[in-house]
Formats: structure tokens, C-alpha cells, sequence
């Protein structure tokens, strides 16, 4: 059976891709995903001084987790310590100000900041995974730091009623130039978007 292993930071890296498709017998487990991975040029080396973080299908898994065809198994190694970053899921207002003071740095000549608000409705709700989608955010900054040479990152996103008046996530990159700065954030923003297990679950229209 065909089970896809999502990469993340530093495995993404060593593998040179950011997922890997593996063949593997049926009934196998994430610790028989591992050991597959384990022959991989460049793979073997991190997963044997790396504590990963296992996820099967957006939840958290443990090597005894059974696998099927089709399943996708997602491979997420700690932050880098080097890296100044900062994440929150909650039900919290986000602060523009307290987001960028996250980020500010006497070797960061321009920081970038990004809000996104519901549209076109008087609220959203959202609904997270909020310790998976934590990590998750906190493996894609730390990626965008190492890619992009940023100083450091910050992104916080909101659960539950979201009114339209407030932001419901809110991204912060600072870099030593503009260009990495701007860089930074948009791709911590698109990835934010489309890996984090967090769901928009209704927009309400605005009553006539």
C-alpha cells in the first residue's frame, strides 16, 4: 500500500522535497514508515538524533499506530532554538502591537505584519486542533526562518466567534531586509492557511 509522509524544516531539507510517497505492507505501523524512511539518502541521519513529532491524518500518532492505503503521515521535528518564534491558537483578540513587539530586533531593519478579518459577514467561527495546529505553525515559521533568513516570526490565530471587526490570524517577520521581511510572512501566511489543522466552520450573513 502507498502511504504519503509529509517533511517538514529539516528533514524537508535533507530529502531535498517536501514529501515523500512510501510503499509499505498492509497492516504496517508508523514505526514500519520509519524504518523505511530510514533508508532514504539524507533522512537517516536526522531521524536518528531528531525527536520527531508523528501525525497520521492530522492527529497524533505514536509508532504503534496502525497505517492504510492512502493515509498521510506527517513528520514534524522541534523548532529550531536559534530561532526567535512565537505561536498562539486561542480564543484571544489579537494585538497588531504585541504581535510586532514579538518580533522587533535591533539586527532587523524591517519588519512585515499581516491581518486577516472576516469578510462580507458580521462573524466567523473557527475551529482547531489547537495543540497539533500550534506545532504545526511553529514547524512552518521555523521553516520560514531558515529559508528566508528572518530575525524572527510570530503567528497567532483566533478559535471560536471571530466578529468581523477583529482579525482572525495575524503574521510577523522580521529580517535584516525588506525583501526576506516580506517574503517571510507570505509564505508563513500561505502555509499557515493551507497545512494547520484549523476550520472555518460557518460565515453567518448579515441580516438585511
Amino acid at each position: 500500500m502507498t502511504v504519503r509522509v509529509r517533511l517538514f524544516a529539516v528533514l524537508r531539507q535533507r530529502a531535498g522535497r517536501d514529501s515523500i510517497e512510501i510503499e509499505l505492507e498492509e497492516r504496517a505501523t508508523v514505526a514500519d514508515a520509519l524504518a523505511v524512511l530510514g533508508t532514504e539518502p539524507g533522512l537517516a541521519e536526522v531521524l536518528e538524533r531528531v525527536p520527531v513529532r508523528m501525525a497520521v491524518n492530522r492527529d497524533y500518532a505514536v509508532p504503534e499506530t496502525p497505517l492504510s492505503a492512502g493515509d498521510e503521515l506527517a513528520l514534524v521535528p522541534p523548532v529550531s532554538g536559534g530561532a526567535r518564534v512565537h505561536v498562539r491558537v486561542g480564543p484571544d483578540p489579537i494585538s497588531l502591537e504585541e504581535l510586532s513587539r514579538r518580533v522587533v530586533d535591533r539586527s532587523a531593519g524591517a519588519v512585515v505584519t499581516f491581518q486577516g478579518f472576516p469578510r462580507d459577514v458580521p462573524r466567523l467561527d473557527y475551529e482547531a486542533y489547537a495543540e497539533m495546529a500550534e506545532e504545526r505553525i511553529a514547524a512552518i515559521l521555523s521553516d520560514c526562518v531558515e529559508a528566508h533568513g528572518l530575525v524572527a516570526a510570530a503567528a497567532e490565530h483566533r478559535v471560536g466567534p471571530v466578529p468581523a471587526e477583529e482579525a482572525s490570524i495575524g503574521v510577523a517577520a522580521s529580517a535584516p531586509h525588506r525583501e526576506a521581511a516580506f517574503a517571510g510572512a507570505r509564505e508563513a501566511l500561505d502555509r499557515i492557511k493551507e497545512e494547520a489543522p484549523i476550520w472555518k466552520l460557518e460565515a453567518k450573513a448579515a441580516a438585511p
